[in-house]
């Protein structure tokens, strides 16, 4: 599944994660590449929990980011 996750660095440098799909699904880490492992694992957890406790599952993200060059 995929899940739209949002990375911002705070004041003290650190990135903070995080999944507005899943309320309260937060982690961070010292480095975007840190922060984004430390959010898998997080989400990973988050949707055992709903399954354990028999909670529906919010559905993947089937968005697309498209680029495009300025002119």
């Amino acid at each position: 599944m995929r899940y739209l996750v949002h990375l911002q660095q705070d004041e003290d440098g650190a990135f903070v994660a995080a999944c507005p799909s899943l309320p309260g699904c937060i982690s961070q880490g010292a480095t975007r590449s840190e922060a984004q492992q430390n959010i898998r694992e997080a989400i990973s957890l988050y949707l055992e929990s709903l399954r354990k406790h028999n909670e529906p599952v919010p559905p993947g993200i089937e968005e697309e980011v498209v680029e495009v060059a300025d002119r």
